[in-house]
C-alpha cells in the first residue's frame, strides 16, 4: 500500500477498495510509528486530516472525485494553512497559527487532497542540509546519520520513507531538487511564476518557487495540475492558459535533443555520482533521444551571484519580523531598539542571521553598485547562456548534486562548502527555469543519486515526459530506503 504512486492509490479509492479515511489513518499510524527517528514533521493533526478524508469520501461517493481526491499529502511548513501552525522552522514563528490559506494550499484542498501535517525545513528555507531548523535536523531515511538535503528536507524524507504519498516544497536555489536527489524521490521546481507564491513565506522573492515531491513523474504531473495556475494576489504569477502536465507522459523520446553542458562533468562531480548520471543519459539514448554538447560558460559564477542576491532579498523580506506585530518577542528589554535587537537575535538562528547580515551589507550605501548590481548583471548572463543552449537542444540533463548525502554535521562549520552543494541547481533559479530530479541510481554507501532534467520556460510537460519514459525503463524510483518499504 505505502509503495503505491498517486494514480495507483487513486484507482483503489475510485474502486472503493479502500476509503480515504482508512488510507489517512494508515499513513497517520505510520507517521506516529516511524517519524520519531526522522523528525520529518513539525505538526501532525489527525483530527483535521480525518475530517478532510471523510469529506473526500463523500465526494468520491457522489462521483465528483479527481485524481488527488482522498490522497494524503503534507505541506512544507512554509505554506500558510488556515488553523495550522506555520513555523518556517524558526523560533521566530514557533507558535504562529496562519489565519489564511496559501494559494497552493487552496488549490490542493479544492482538488480533494487530505493534509496530514506540516514538514520540517531549514529555517526560513535557508540551507542545503535541513540542519538549520529550530526543531532539530531531519534525518535521511536511507541513513539516519546523514542529511536529507534542504531546505525542503522534511517533505523529501517524508515521501522517501513512505510517510505520505506526496508533499509540497519550495525551491529557491535547489531546495526541492537537491533533497529529492539525496533521498531517492522525484521533485519538481516549476518555471518562476507558474505556481503562485501567495501565502508562501518569502525568503528571496525573485528566486522562490513552490513545487512538489512524489514517487514518480506521474505523481508530479498530477500535483502540478492542481497547484499551477494564475493568481491575481501574486504580482509575479504568470497569467496563461491552464494546461495538463500529464499530456505528454506517454510520448516516446524519439527525436528529443538532450543537451549535456560540458561544465557539469568536471572534477567537482564525485565519480560515483558521475557514473549514475552517465548511465541514465545512456538510457535516454537507448530510448531514442539524441545528445548534444552545450555550454553554460557562466556556470561557475552562479553560486557567488546567488549568495549576493538571495541574502539581499532575505534581509528585506525578514525585516518584518521585529517582535511587534507577530512572532517571537524578547521577554525583557529597555526600549524599542533593544526589543528589536533582542527579539531578532533570539528568534533567528545562526544561518538566517548570517544571510541577513550579508544581505544588508551588499545593499548598503557604497556597496550596492559593487556587489548587488554586478550580481544582477551576471544573473542576466547566466539566463542568456541557457537561452543559447536551448537553441540546440530541447532539455538539458546532468547531475543534481556533486555528491551523495553527507553526514550530519560534516559541513555545518564551513558555510562555503555547504553552499557549493547547490552548484548545479542554483543557475536554474537565477534564470527562472523549470527543473526536476529523478532517481537514477545508487552511489557510494548505497545512497541515492538524482538526474536533473532542465526545461525551457513553461516546458514542464516535456521534462515530465523525459522523466516518465526513463522511469518506464528503470525502477530506481521504486526503491525504498532499507526498512521503509511496504
Amino acid at each position: 500500500m505505502f509503495d503505491h504512486t498517486i494514480p495507483e492509490l487513486s484507482a483503489l479509492l475510485r474502486d472503493r477498495k479502500v476509503s480515504s479515511e482508512e488510507l489517512s489513518r494508515l499513513y497517520l499510524a505510520r507517521i506516529a510509528r516511524l517519524d520519531g527517528a526522522l523528525n520529518a514533521f513539525i505538526t501532525v493533526d489527525a483530527e483535521k486530516a480525518i475530517a478532510q478524508a471523510r469529506a473526500a469520501d463523500a465526494r468520491i461517493a457522489r462521483g465528483e472525485a479527481g485524481p488527488l481526491t482522498g490522497i494524503p499529502i503534507a505541506h512544507k511548513d512554509l505554506f500558510c494553512a488556515k488553523g495550522w501552525k506555520t513555523t518556517c522552522g524558526s523560533r521566530m514563528l514557533a507558535d504562529w497559527v496562519a489565519p489564511y490559506d496559501a494559494h497552493v494550499v487552496e488549490q490542493l484542498d479544492r482538488a480533494g487532497a487530505v493534509l496530514l501535517g506540516k514538514t520540517n525545513m531549514d529555517e526560513f528555507a535557508m540551507g542545503s542540509s535541513n540542519e538549520n531548523s529550530h526543531f532539530g535536523p531531519v534525518k535521511n531515511p536511507w541513513d539516519p546519520a546523514r542529511v536529507p538535503g534542504g531546505s525542503s528536507g522534511g517533505s523529501a524524507a517524508a515521501v522517501a520513507a513512505r510517510l505520505v504519498p506526496a508533499a509540497t516544497g519550495t525551491d529557491t536555489g535547489g531546495s526541492i531538487r537537491q533533497p529529492a536527489s539525496l533521498t531517492g524521490t522525484c521533485g519538481i521546481r516549476p518555471t518562476y511564476g507558474a505556481v503562485s507564491r501567495y501565502g508562501m513565506v518569502a525568503f528571496a522573492s525573485s528566486l522562490d518557487q513552490g513545487g512538489a515531491f512524489g514517487k514518480s513523474a506521474e505523481d508530479l504531473a498530477l500535483m502540478m495540475n492542481a497547484m499551477a495556475g494564475f493568481d491575481g494576489r501574486d504580482s509575479t504569477s504568470v497569467e496563461r492558459q491552464k494546461e495538463d502536465y500529464a499530456r505528454d507522459l506517454g510520448k516516446p523520446l524519439s527525436g528529443l535533443r538532450v543537451g549535456l553542458p560540458k561544465e557539469y562533468f568536471t572534477a567537482d562531480l564525485a565519480p560515483d555520482v558521475a557514473s549514475c548520471v552517465t548511465a541514465a543519459i545512456d538510457e535516454l539514448r537507448r530510448l531514442g533521444a539524441a545528445t548534444v554538447e552545450v555550454s553554460l560558460p557562466n556556470q561557475a559564477l552562479a553560486v557567488p551571484v546567488y549568495y549576493v542576491i538571495a541574502p539581499a532579498e532575505a534581509s528585506s523580506n525578514l525585516s518584518r519580523f521585529d517582535g511587534v506585530r507577530y512572532g517571537h518577542r524578547a521577554a525583557s528589554y529597555t526600549d524599542l531598539a533593544d526589543m528589536y535587537r533582542k527579539s531578532r537575535a533570539e528568534g533567528f538562528g545562526a544561518e538566517v542571521q548570517r544571510r541577513i547580515l550579508v544581505g544588508t551589507y551588499v545593499l548598503s550605501h557604497g556597496y550596492y553598485d559593487a556587489y548587488y548590481l554586478q550580481a544582477q548583471k551576471v544573473r542576466r548572463l547566466i539566463a542568456r547562456d541557457f537561452a543559447e543552449a536551448f537553441r540546440s537542444c530541447d532539455v538539458i540533463a546532468g547531475p543534481v548534486c556533486p555528491s551523495v548525502a553527507f553526514p550530519i554535521g560534516e559541513k555545518a562549520s564551513d558555510p562555503v562548502q555547504m553552499y557549493l552543494e547547490d552548484l548545479y541547481t542554483i543557475p536554474v533559479n537565477l534564470a527562472g527555469l523549470p527543473g526536476l530530479s529523478v532517481p537514477c541510481g545508487l552511489g557510494a554507501h548505497g545512497l541515492p543519486v538524482g538526474l536533473q532534467v532542465i526545461g525551457n520556460y513553461f516546458d514542464e510537460a516535456r521534462m515530465l515526459q523525459v522523466a516518465h519514459q526513463y522511469q518506464l525503463a528503470t525502477d530506481w524510483h521504486r526503491k525504498a530506503p532499507p526498512g521503509y518499504g511496504a
